[in-house]
């Protein structure tokens, strides 16, 4: 009991001084997470081996709860913080990166799986489909700043930026998908028998259905809260920033009961509720309640992630697993997402560099992996959660620890070409 004690009292302080960090270490190499992290790792050394409070994989459940509220809530926050109408044309950076760097570094991350960690192919593509979501969320400086209103549009001119912050809204829902690629894989046999109804079921219809139910669900919702008046008033004078909670929950139970993907109707429904009303200053009011909200969500499980990864992860590591994480953070994902972009003519060379390096993994990591061992026995997520707990701790360093820097000498060039 006493370490439990301990433990209740670490996490008190650190989601305290979590809460204060952001702006005292905004543009500094040190950021929140990075210390969060730390203090999850502290609490993991000092928690008992045999307790298993912090074992993932052991409360895998649980901890793909924590993850996926998580996730629902970020995404509902990075919907509404993009002010660029939702186009074929003017997302045409977000595309590449999704229909080609995505499956690029799924295959990428499952060759090196199969080849380093010598894992059965289906072990090997979950591995794949569990690094691929990004989340820049965890490393601030490299997405928008959030909804603007007049007629000044912030992500309108900072291709690097938009393309990372829309790249995470949309495939943090588009691995699903991959993740149950592997669960065929591994429990229906022959793919020549299931493999046309996974790209016409998972791949493309509850893609569509994820994506249609939500934009609609956001117009539908934002039509009501800014053009219905009650009195001389606005409905929308009357919602309280919570409300932004309640929409992203209602679109995702409505997403999943029709049957598409419960992550893209959070996020297209953040996109419907901006389409419906653009340039409303109540925007930035319940995007800053969201991404409250969704800092303090991330800090638990950043706690969690450090916890685990000292207890259960490390004594397993092995120079596979690094050697594994290097070559997603390092090789596989800027290859994948520089080949997909290409010929792009929205970035200039040092914009696309940026955005080919900067695909922070975190949380969306942690549900895959938790919600594939539904599926999969726990042997495979005890053999690839140190290396999985590897790859998100080391981009949280990496990418925290630059993106700063980055951002502003980017700024910086970006300000002398168009002067």
């Amino acid at each position: 009991m006493p370490n439990t004690d301990l433990m209740f009292a670490v996490i008190g302080a650190a989601l305290l001084i979590g809460s204060f960090l952001p702006r005292l270490l905004r543009e500094r190499v040190l950021s929140a997470p990075i210390v969060v992290v730390g203090v999850g790792m502290l609490i993991g050394w000092l928690m008992p081996t045999e307790s298993q409070l912090v074992d993932v994989i052991e409360h895998a459940e649980l901890a793909e709860r924590m993850a996926e509220i998580t996730v629902i809530v970020a995404l509902f926050g990075v919907g509404l913080a993009l002010d660029r109408p939702l186009t074929l044309r003017g997302w045409t950076t977000t595309w590449r990166l999704l229909a080609i760097g995505m499956p690029l570094s799924i295959a990428g991350v499952a060759v090196l799986g199969w080849w380093v960690l010598e894992l059965t192919p289906a072990v090997a593509v979950l591995l794949g489909a569990v690094l691929a979501p990004t989340d820049p969320v965890l490393a601030s400086d490299v997405q928008v700043e959030g909804p603007s209103s007049g007629e000044e549009v912030d992500d309108e001119h900072d291709e690097a930026r938009f393309a990372l912050t829309s790249e995470a809204g949309l495939n943090d829902a588009l691995a699903f998908p991959f993740v149950y690629l592997a669960i065929y894989l591994a429990t229906k046999g022959d793919p020549g028998e299931w493999l046309l109804g996974w790209v016409a079921w998972d791949l493309v219809g509850k893609t569509v259905i994820g994506a249609v139910v939500g934009y609609l669900l956001g117009r539908l919702i934002g039509a009501a809260v800014y053009r219905v008046r009650v009195g001389d008033h606005r409905l929308v004078g009357f919602a309280e920033p919570a409300a932004a909670v309640a929409t992203l929950l209602l679109a995702y139970g409505v997403g999943e009961l029709l049957g598409g993907w419960g992550f893209l109707a959070v996020f297209c429904a953040a996109l419907g509720v901006r389409a419906s009303e653009r340039d409303d200053e109540r925007h930035e009011h319940f995007h800053e309640f969201v991404e409250y909200t969704e800092h303090l969500l991330t800090l638990l499980v950043l706690l969690v992630i450090g916890a685990s990864f000292i207890s259960d992860a490390l004594p397993r590591l092995h120079w596979t697993h690094v050697a594994v994480a290097a070559g997603v953070l390092l090789v596989v994902r800027p290859i994948a997402a520089w080949v997909s972009l290409l010929g792009d003519r929205k970035l200039r060379r040092d914009e696309r560099m940026v955005v080919s390096v900067f695909g922070v993994r975190g949380v969306g990591s942690l549900f895959y992996l938790c919600y594939a061992m539904g599926f999969f026995p726990k042997e495979d997520g005890w053999s690839l959660w140190p290396a999985v707990s590897l790859v998100i701790i080391a981009s949280l360093v990496l990418h925290g620890a630059s993106a700063s820097q980055v951002m502003r000498a980017l700024d910086r060039r970006r300000a002398r070409a168009g002067s």
